[in-house]
């Protein structure tokens, strides 16, 4: 399972905070932290707190410096992605692109020219798709231009958009049933990844939720996932549903294993 850490995140207080004071020791901090938890990527968002390229290649340069895990720009615009690919140490995961053609034309020939990946939101003009059919439609969009571009499926992370279940209950059984259309799209496969907390916004029990709808994702095909990292029953939960799934090996210590990796 590739794990995105969604921690660096300048929607949240501290964070934004660091980037408006110049304070790289909360920045490090997060990324030693979801580091150690397991994370593949480390997602970095600079959201409102600054529209200045540079704020945002310091933020990169920040969780370089206490780690080597790779990076995933949260931005889809383009003059500052250009800016902040090129500080990434390893080719990145660029977070995200919808279907829409000016959008694409304008952010993959950058993911192409670094041999990043792209993170695919299946939404276009219209906004966040509601129905199974809509959401492959653009899927198969988002597929078709990133190969135009020379930009191979197993670099292509398709995001069905996960909804929050409070208020669209019907949401997730639509998403699986999506996720498993992805796993026909291509041969190799793409990833398929969701912005998980997403689910459970505005609800109370928020662990609840995620640790259960992301194991049911990924009996579906889900691999990948934009997630805290460091709730330790969510990662454990993860695990096991791979195991489950026949991805990985059994062992007692399947979960120490993992652990140790880090």
């Amino acid at each position: 399972m590739i794990l995105i850490g969604e921690r660096i995140n300048a929607g949240f207080k501290d964070v934004k905070a660091a980037v408006i004071n110049k304070d790289g020791d909360v920045i490090k901090e997060w990324a030693k932290k979801q580091t150690a938890a397991g994370a593949t990527y480390l997602d970095v968002a600079i959201g409102t707190a600054s529209a200045k390229p540079e704020d945002l290649c310091w933020m990169i340069d920040m969780v370089q410096s206490a780690c080597d895990t790779p990076i995933s720009i949260d931005i889809n615009k383009p003059l500052l992605l250009k800016e902040a690919i090129k500080v990434c140490k390893k080719p990145p995961l660029v977070n995200s692109t919808p279907a829409i053609a000016a959008k694409m034309d304008e952010i993959l020939p950058i993911v192409a020219e670094y041999n990043a990946s792209i993170i695919g939101l299946v939404m276009n003009e219209e906004g966040s798709p509601k129905t199974v059919d809509k959401r492959i439609e653009n899927a198969g969009i988002l597929m078709s231009k990133a190969m135009d571009y020379g930009i191979t499926p197993d670099r292509v992370f398709l995001d069905p958009i996960v909804m929050p279940l409070k208020f669209m209950q019907d949401q997730p059984k639509i998403i699986m049933q999506t996720v498993s259309q992805f796993t026909l799209f291509s041969d190799p496969p793409c990833h398929i990844v969701c912005g998980l907390s997403n689910a459970s916004n505005g609800a109370v029990h928020k662990k609840l939720i995620n640790r259960v709808l992301v194991a049911m994702m990924i009996a579906h095909g889900l691999d990948a996932a934009i997630l805290d990292v460091c709730d330790e029953e969510l990662v454990n939960t993860i695990l096991t549903a791979e195991l489950c799934m026949n991805r990985t090996l059994y062992a007692d210590s399947f979960v120490e294993a993992f652990r140790k990796q880090g």
